[in-house]
């Protein structure tokens, strides 16, 4: 779509920026959040307490009175009675426009005040007698600082004329889509949500359930996953190794592991085994619940790499989840004679340069890391397969590092998530991607009971947890999570140990924190591991990877503080191994609404998917996924709850619109995300 007639104003364009809006066609995609009724105007008399309405009248009286502070106050008549206008933050054109004989229509809300019927800070307007009223609606859109709703409607109707006069207004869904959807026009719906007559019901409008929203609402589907088909397809024009399953090295590593596979582990490793195989990148998300075992799955595919000579890298976000994974590659692979590459930032130099040689001649196939496996001086030119574990917390930018290792060709990729993604947020966000899903957990992970205690009871828990430990089991007593500063974080940590040996100086107490050497982190956590340690004090650095059959208990602090990801990824460390395991949520009192909300889902859910899906709900999907930082397009109207039936119409008509009408659904995408052509190469 064309770029507006005359640029705006630098301050205004400004401004405008702050709200996403660069020319007319965002202009019309800048929708209202709700509507004012000025269409009619309510007599004094009858005029509902609590809502908002429009009167009309003639200035009684006006004054700035003093009590108890500077307020301006006015008194308003018509033919039925009198009504008080108050504002507390007043401007001089406001008392110009109450001078007294003056006749003014006010819009708010009519409340019961000391002095009888008022309006506080009600919307004023000078009129003449007779003066018609508007035809419609009168919207009330998004705004910023220093820009007027009255500005903004007069921009938006300009942008309506002039797409109107240039014909940037035609549907560009083909019929038989628009028909099977129900859908009405694109001019038509636009005009109707920027100028709603005054017969519209208010109620569909606002809770946008009314056609004219479901038409806007898929458009924004369907460009979404137009954009993504489009990543998906080109994706397939370039070439990857060939890595065919030749068995030799997964049947030895399937035959040395102490457990069988589940069903759901069998299903990913033969749907990963399958795409490897094929002469373009696979693109794939593994996901699982905490303890689902998605460890060995990828063990599995990276072994497939080494079967066909190429190299396979896992890169996790803490070093303390690589390590785990490091060891448990290690410990696996070493009977059949494989050698994993481990690098991480904090390795001394020598061990640093030994591991780089080898993976840069060829001759360690299979490495582990943290970020330093994407640096610079780091070489995997033989690299089939990039595993990244915990992918959300990584950037788009170090995950494509990862995958730019290799010299021609892209590597395959294969993405780990202990979050379980809704499915509705993975039809939407995620739909380049091919997800494998382990939904069964394996045998002998016992369930986890969670308890609410309210901090007042600590005491209580910590008997619980000398108990626990008398008994020869072991816990965790997570500390509180402090997003203002790490520093303070790690005060309340060793503080909160310092309290724990004191109260408990029968037990051996360790404490591990991010800023811990590496060295040193290691050394308590092996600790722990042997049971020369009985209650491990720690911050959400154990959050994922951390492995302790024998620790049967988890005590969470100010458990209110955490996200729900956070707090089901944290009890997962509990409850893996035979005896009964219990997590313990403490939590400050008082408790908000909306951390009350969040403790009752953890307390009454165990599925790591509805715990998602509830959390979807909570947080909204930009957060969820870290859409923001993936260069997929937001939603800023479609609900992915409420709009399901229209994602799965999006979905259909992106594959139909892709193969009969591509110029069409090229327009679409730019009409809308024209200038931010970085969304169409998410």
């Amino acid at each position: 779509m064309s770029a507006p007639a005359a640029k705006p104003a630098s301050a205004l364009a400004g401004r405008l920026a702050k709200l996403g809006v660069f020319n007319d066609s965002d202009l019309l995609l800048h929708m209202p959040l709700r509507y004012e009724d000025e269409t009619r105007v309510t007599r004094i008399a009858d005029a509902p307490p609590g809502e908002p309405v429009q009167v009309e009248g003639e200035v009684e009286h006006s004054e700035i009175v003093f009590r108890p502070r500077r307020t301006l106050v006015a008194r308003l008549r018509d033919d039925s009675g009198t009504l008080t206008l108050r504002f507390l933050n007043f401007y001089p054109a406001q008392q110009k426009l109450l001078t007294p004989g003056a006749r003014l229509r006010a819009f708010g809300e009519v409340r019961t005040g000391f002095w009888g019927d008022e309006m506080i800070h009600p919307r004023l307007q000078a009129t003449a007698a007779e003066q018609p009223l508007p035809q419609a609606l009168t919207p009330v859109y998004p705004t910023t600082a220093g820009l007027a709703q009255s500005a903004l409607r007069k921009l938006v109707a300009r942008a309506l004329e002039r797409a109107g006069a240039r014909g940037d207004l035609g549907d560009l869904l083909p019929e038989d889509i628009r028909a099977h959807a129900r859908l009405p026009g694109w001019e038509r719906s636009l005009r109707f949500l920027h100028q709603p007559p005054p017969e519209a019901r208010l109620d569909s409008l606002e809770d946008r359930s009314h056609p004219a929203w479901r038409r806007i609402k898929f458009d924004e589907l369907l460009v979404q996953q137009l954009s993504l088909r489009r990543a998906w397809e080109e994706r397939r024009q370039h070439g990857a190794p060939v890595l065919l399953p030749r068995g030799h090295l997964c049947s030895g590593l399937l035959a040395g592991l102490p457990f069988a596979l589940t069903g759901a582990q069998r299903r990913a490793v033969d749907e990963i085994a399958r795409e490897l195989a094929l002469p373009y990148p696979m693109q794939r998300l593994l996901q699982g619940d905490v303890g689902s075992g998605k460890t060995v799955v990828a063990a599995l595919a990276m072994l497939q790499a080494a079967e066909n000579g190429h190299q396979a890298a896992l890169m996790a976000p803490t070093e303390i989840l690589a390590e785990q994974h490091y060891r448990k590659l290690a410990d696996w692979l070493a009977p059949l004679g494989i050698e994993v590459a481990w690098l991480s930032g904090s390795q001394k130099k020598r061990e640093r340069e030994t591991m780089r040689a080898k993976l840069a001649s060829g001759e360690a196939l299979l490495a582990v890391g943290t970020h330093a496996l994407i640096e610079d001086d780091v070489a995997l030119h033989r690299l089939g397969l990039a595993v990244v574990d915990e992918q959300h917390r990584f950037g788009v930018r170090q995950r494509l590092a990862l995958r730019e290792k290799t010299i021609g060709g892209l590597p395959h990729m294969l993405m780990m998530s202990a979050t379980p993604i809704p499915r509705t947020l993975a039809m939407s966000y995620l739909a380049d991607l091919d997800v494998s899903t382990l939904d069964e957990l394996p045998p002998g992970r016992t369930p986890i009971v969670t308890k609410l205690v309210a901090d007042t009871r600590r005491d209580q828990v910590v008997a619980r947890v000398r108990d626990a430990c008398q008994e020869g089991r072991q816990a965790y007593w997570v500390c509180p999570l402090i997003e203002e500063s790490e520093s303070l974080q790690l005060q309340t940590a060793v503080d909160t140990c310092e309290h724990l040996r004191a109260e408990l100086p029968e037990l051996k107490v360790g404490l591990v924190h991010g800023r811990l050497k590496p060295a040193e982190k290691a050394a308590v956590m092996d600790a722990f591991v042997r049971n020369e340690l009985q209650l491990l004090v720690a911050t959400t650095v154990i959050e994922v990877g951390v492995d302790v059959p024998n620790a049967s208990l988890m005590v969470i602090e100010h458990a209110e503080r955490f996200g729900l990801a956070q707090l089901h990824q944290l009890r997962g460390r509990v409850g893996r191994g035979a005896a009964a395991s219990s997590c313990v949520l403490l939590y400050a009192t008082p408790l908000s609404q909306n951390g009350r909300e969040r403790l009752k889902v953890i307390y009454e859910h165990s599925d790591g998917f509805e715990i998602a899906r509830r959390d979807l709900q909570l947080r909204g999907p930009g957060e969820f996924v870290g859409a923001r930082q993936s260069g997929v397009p937001l939603l800023r109207y479609a609900d992915l709850e409420a709009d399901v039936d229209l994602l799965e119409l999006a979905r259909q008509a992106a594959d139909e619109m892709l193969r009969h009408h591509p110029r069409q659904a090229e327009a679409l995408q730019a009409r809308w995300y024209a200038g931010r052509s970085a969304y169409l190469k998410a």
